[in-house]
């Protein structure tokens, strides 16, 4: 279905410029409004939509806070994908939308009831996976290693199998990540960014609508929360948004020969290593089931160690607040990785090296957070007279 997207050639870069700000406002507006609806009559849904724990090893918010911004997330992104269908004369655009409906749908149960394990949902988002393949033909077939692009070129069943798993972990990383204000939120938007400036680069005008389109629903709700947490994009936006990065990212290695499999990779690699590390740490070192939380994510040892703010209080303002300032470290570290993709979009031997580096510095960095040795620069000290500091 999507080999029959039309491309604008016909037009000049004035006008295609014109018609991605029309996509990107009308995508953050509707976005922006209903997470304000949201918020505003929460009354309305919060013993529904909020956490009844504000306990757990996972919560560092002082009162209930909605977990639905995923429908205006959702909201906004089919408002941008309508209109780049219009412009594109076909209903092609919303086709990526429709596939991650089954992820979405499973998180959003979860963020409603409670009950939908992380297996149900990580099997959500194979069936995403599958209907890509099914519906845009959205298969892995190159990872930049011959032996095992030759593998994925000559097998339909295991180049699916492996989108599958692809997709699912990079669904599962951005949700694993969303556990602090702006967030998940900003580095997805950096991420959908990054995915639509190579889509320019390329020429491939559907991808970087698409890309414009999930860009804005994003940044709309984002507005609402961060810095002061008014709402949160749950299991459903997290798992929608992760979806769609897996899917733009799959198709436009596969429709542009010149874009390296090493590209998204290095994209993502802040969320997937973090969730690869959290398997490690669980299975080997803690001894534990993978899918036990804990407060031993890279955001949560920053949190605990790194923000120093009214450290002790439990005002729900405080908490808010320090919650706010965990966010600007990992911003700055998925720009490490996302930069320098952008720059060698086609360089698949320097990619692989960044995707080593990055590593590496996570590593590097969560030792060193983890052995109290972080330089005072990087220390948000705590202000005078507050509580004594965590243990």
């Amino acid at each position: 279905m999507l080999s029959s997207f039309a491309r604008w050639s016909n037009l000049n870069h004035s006008a295609e410029d014109y018609y991605m700000l029309i996509i990107l406002c009308a995508s953050a507006v509707l976005s922006f409004v209903l997470s304000v609806l949201l918020v505003r009559y929460q009354h309305l849904h919060l013993r529904y939509s909020a956490d009844s724990d504000l306990g757990g090893v996972q919560k560092f918010h002082g009162s209930p806070v909605p977990r639905i911004g995923g429908v205006a997330v959702l909201a906004g992104v089919v408002l941008g994908s309508g209109v780049a269908s219009y412009m594109l004369g076909n209903l092609s655009c919303l086709a990526v939308l429709f596939v991650a409906l089954p992820a979405f749908a499973a998180g959003l149960l979860e963020d409603l009831t409670k009950r939908v394990g992380v297996r149900t949902r990580l099997y959500a988002t194979f069936v995403s996976a599958l209907l890509g393949a099914i519906l845009l033909h959205a298969t892995i077939q190159r990872v930049g290693v011959p032996i095992l692009d030759t593998i994925l070129q000559s097998s339909w069943v295991l180049s699916v199998l492996f989108t599958m798993v692809a997709v699912g972990g990079v669904a599962h990383s951005v949700n694993i990540i969303d556990g602090y204000n702006g967030v998940s939120g900003s580095v997805s938007v950096l991420i959908f960014g990054a995915l639509g400036y190579v889509s320019f680069k390329v020429g491939d005008v559907t991808l970087v609508a698409l890309s414009f389109a999930a860009l804005g629903g994003v940044l709309g709700f984002l507005l609402l929360n961060y810095p002061r947490g008014l709402i949160f994009a749950g299991d459903g936006g997290a798992y929608l948004v992760g979806v769609l990065i897996a899917e733009l990212s799959v198709l436009l290695v596969q429709r542009n020969p010149q874009v390296s499999p090493w590209f998204p990779l290095l994209l993502v690699i802040y969320p997937v290593f973090e969730t690869l590390f959290s398997i490690y740490r669980r299975k080997f070192l803690q001894d534990r089931a993978i899918g036990h939380p804990d407060a031993l994510h890279l955001h949560s040892v920053i949190y605990r160690r790194l923000v120093r703010w009214m450290v002790g209080s439990r005002e729900a303002e405080h908490l808010t607040r320090r919650n706010s300032m965990t966010a600007p470290y990992l911003w700055v570290l998925a720009a490490l990785s996302i930069a320098p993709a952008m720059l060698f979009w086609q360089n698949t031997v320097v990619l692989m090296i960044c995707v080593l580096l990055f590593i590496l510095l996570y590593i590097s960095l969560y030792r060193m957070i983890i052995r109290f040795k972080t330089p005072r620069w990087m220390v948000m000290a705590q202000k005078r007279g507050c509580h004594r500091s965590d243990p």
